[in-house]
């Protein structure tokens, strides 16, 4: 039996709330418990004690609770938070996306009373992200935090200009403000057209934006260096209140997805263009193939659609990319050199190697780089893409001679011996090869002497004897 403000009770098991608390379209099952204890003047772990959990909630690594935990219901909890609305269950159905979602934990009860499991929202519908409070206000009658499903094309709250963040990373911010920027919004109702022309071309919509967003946050962490770049620092200044000089590297985080939006849409646009795979097809050489020279004509075109006529030789030169790869599956599909269906003939599959980093993945990488100066993400930037290519080679030939030891079984005892040793000194001799390249390539991006030299399990100075000794010996 729980008191809720002294005026009315709640008996969890048995009986319905006294308000009527409607879900919100998209919202997460616990954001809604969130605001039914808040509509009763409760705390929201007091309410949730009307459930048997089965597990902790998700949170951040440095401690605190994640906006985008979910929650998971047996039946029986389901029919409890139904009474707590006032609502059918049916019209949870339709709008909490985790509503159907089974888990394993809830399918052996205990005593078939209501149960709940945390789980991180994302696994569970998809992408989350904060809700508008002032339009939540205008649905409720009260301004409260509401966490919803929201795909990156429809985070603009068009009514009070905001782009809407994504609750899965450790920051405060609910939103970004839009109004100096009013090309986001116009982003977002232009969207609905590509998307319209992607299902007409047989592509999904949610694959054809993945790619275009590869593209153009590939584009993003190069635009550092253009000088020619003017329009996303104006943008992002905007979106960070005026001024992002500060605190730079976290606003390129936290502001990235709102800035590029609208170059996101356009590439999606210009990639469903017959007319742009015509020109990277004939750019290619059609059936008879050439490299791709700066001029590019499909990479001019391409930057004129984003508005940066100058773009067009940047692009052209960036090899290994998404672009890239969405370029060599229209033209294979032309040249009639695809295989069987899969990845190799479809433009629209996205490598892992080539999805965009999340905000909430960029933001714990910048914090242990601010506790560790000089280590994790700053040397892989300052590190050649060549230099760790050469990296990962010593080390895949030292692990291709170790597995070829467990073939060395039959013969004579002193042969199978002899080989082994002179496997075992080969695949050392690797081994040592990649981790002087890594230490070197580990000081040459910047990391402390000594930093390194823990990381090898020697002194300072005796690193640096071994690796000038390497490096006269031509190792």
């Amino acid at each position: 039996m729980i008191n809720i403000a002294g005026t009315a009770y709640l008996d969890a098991p048995g009986h319905a709330g006294v308000l009527r608390i409607a879900p919100l379209s998209g919202e997460t099952t616990s954001s809604l418990i969130c605001r039914i204890a808040h509509r009763y003047g409760m705390e929201a772990k007091v309410l949730r004690s009307c459930w048997q959990w089965r597990n902790y909630p998700p949170g951040h690594d440095g401690g605190g609770a994640r906006a985008d935990a979910e929650v998971l219901l047996n039946a029986a909890g389901q029919q409890l938070l139904a009474g707590l609305c006032g609502v059918e269950e049916d019209v949870l159905a339709r709008a909490l996306p985790s509503w159907g979602q089974e888990d394993s934990k809830l399918s052996a009860g205990r005593n078939g009373g209501p149960a709940a499991a945390w789980r991180p929202g994302g696994a569970v519908a998809g992408p989350v992200a904060f809700g508008c409070r002032l339009c939540a206000a205008r649905r409720t009658g009260t301004v409260v935090r509401v966490v919803r499903y929201t795909p990156q094309w429809e985070r603009v709250c068009v009514r009070h200009g905001r782009w809407l963040l994504d609750a899965d990373a450790d920051q405060p911010l609910e939103y970004l403000d839009l109004r100096g920027v009013p090309e986001v919004a116009a982003a977002q109702r232009r969207w609905a057209g590509v998307a319209r022309r992607a299902v007409r071309a047989g592509a999904a919509p949610e694959r054809v934006f993945a790619l275009a967003h590869a593209v153009v946050a590939r584009w993003w962490e190069q635009a550092l260096h253009w000088k020619s770049e003017t329009i996303w620092p104006q943008r992002l200044h905007h979106v960070a209140g005026g001024n992002a000089g500060g605190e730079l590297e976290r606003w390129r985080i936290v502001g990235r997805d709102a800035v590029i939006f609208p170059e996101v849409v356009a590439v999606a646009d210009a990639l469903l263009d017959p007319a742009m795979a015509e020109l990277a097809w004939r750019a290619s050489g059609g059936m008879r193939p050439r490299a791709r020279v700066e001029d590019d004509p499909f990479c001019r075109r391409l930057g004129e659609r984003v508005g940066r006529p100058w773009l067009g030789p940047l692009a052209a030169t960036d090899y290994g990319g998404p672009m890239t790869s969405w370029m060599g599956s229209v033209i294979r599909i032309r040249r009639g050199a695809g295989g069987p269906p899969g990845y190799d003939n479809d433009p629209w599959w996205l490598r892992r190697e080539h999805q965009s980093a999340t905000m909430a993945g960029q933001l714990r990488v910048l914090g242990k780089e601010k506790r560790a100066p000089g280590s994790g993400r700053m040397w892989r930037a300052a590190v050649s893409a060549e230099q760790r290519t050469l990296i990962t080679r010593a080390i895949e030939g030292a692990e291709e001679q170790l597995l070829q030891l467990r073939g060395v079984q039959i013969g004579p005892t002193a042969d199978v011996a002899q080989q082994l040793l002179r496997n075992l000194r080969h695949s050392a001799a690797l081994i040592d090869n990649a981790w002087k390249r890594t230490a070197l390539a580990a000081l040459n991006a910047g990391m402390p002497l000594d930093e390194v030299a823990q990381w090898a399990g020697m002194s300072a100075d005796a690193l640096m004897n071994l690796l000038t000794a390497g490096q006269e010996d031509g190792g």
